[in-house]
């Protein structure tokens, strides 16, 4: 099951407590406590990982290593190291406290949301000509930390939308090296997977239904999906009786659940013209048309109609 949309609590390191210490040595008495070493930060990293907020579904307390303590003989505390949490391409990140918001929207991204304290000073640095042998310290000052919520939304090129059981995941297998679930029954695809075809990014959002914008069906979970994919392809079954419902099912979720999803651009496949005779296919490719113009039939099955989709894809992928 893909975790998308999770909630944790992150927790930067606290500072280290500064040392009180003296030098025991005759002629070199004197203070000689070290500070307190920072605490670790708490770092989000994108990844490209679709599965990466795995790792919290029941991890929910993140924290990152304290700072030591001061030493004697003027040795500092060492450092917390920083934890660094790597989460999917896409991840909006949402500090609930504070209502705060960032998108990491590249590889290799970093963005801090919770800063180690700084670590408090040993007694060798509140040392003057007045306090020879002072016994003055200071504590490390505490993390931050904060709840934060981390909803995954996809970046993809092209999304692949439609009816459940319309060869959303036959089509995908075909064009790239994904190996999504297939089967002849609704909702095979229970959660988005992605696929690759050169560098074009293609997703296979999982079936919407009719009221999928209210919650019905897998709902407005996989709606934001459809949200940052550029260009739609929405296929839809030659063996439906009813393909200019069918059509304008989909296109009527998209547009309740944000007006800017049905201003994509959007190609229309017949999908699984195989299935149908080919007056059944031409007829039905007719009435689409007045709908959208940009209507092919096609079937996996069929080599000729493959390369029309991977025609369409090339260029996509040239106007990159």
């Amino acid at each position: 099951m893909l975790i998308d949309d999770v909630t944790i609590k992150v927790s930067a390191g606290n500072g280290g407590r500064g040392a009180v210490a003296f030098n025991k040595q005759a002629m070199s008495l004197g203070p000689t406590g070290g500070s307190g070493g920072a605490g670790g930060s708490v770092y989000f990293e994108g990844v490209s990982d679709l599965g990466s907020l795995d790792q919290f579904r029941y991890e929910k307390d993140q924290k990152a290593e304290g700072g030591e303590n001061g030493k004697a003989q003027c040795n500092d505390g060492a450092d917390g190291d920083d934890l660094i949490l790597k989460i999917p391409v896409g991840t909006v990140i949402t500090k609930v406290e504070t209502n705060e918001v960032w998108e990491l929207l590249k590889v290799g991204e970093k963005i801090l949301v919770a800063k180690g304290g700084h670590g408090g000073k040993g007694n060798f640095l509140f040392r003057s000509s007045k306090n020879t042998s002072p016994r003055q310290f200071q504590e490390g000052l505490l993390g931050e930390h904060f709840t934060v919520r981390l909803n995954l939304k996809l970046i993809a090129d092209v999304g692949l939308i439609g009816l459940p059981n319309a060869g959303k995941s036959s089509l995908l297998n075909e064009l790239t090296k994904a190996k999504s679930k297939v089967a002849n029954y609704a909702f095979t695809t229970l959660e988005p997977n992605l696929g690759v075809y050169y560098e074009l990014i293609i997703a296979d959002i999982p079936g919407l239904i009719e009221g999928a914008s209210s919650g019905k069906g897998l709902g407005m979970k996989f709606l934001r999906h459809v949200e940052r994919t550029k260009i739609l392809f929405h296929l839809i079954s030659a063996e439906s009786k009813t393909p200019v419902k069918d059509y304008r099912v989909i296109k009527k979720e998209l547009k309740t659940y944000s007006g800017e999803l049905v201003k994509k651009p959007e190609y229309v496949f017949l999908s699984k013209s195989d299935m149908v005779s080919a007056a059944d296919v031409k007829k039905k490719v007719f009435t689409l048309k007045k709908l959208n113009k940009h209507v092919t039939p096609i079937s996996v099955y069929d080599w000729e109609s493959l390369e029309k989709v991977k025609k369409i894809l090339n260029k996509i992928q040239a106007k990159k």
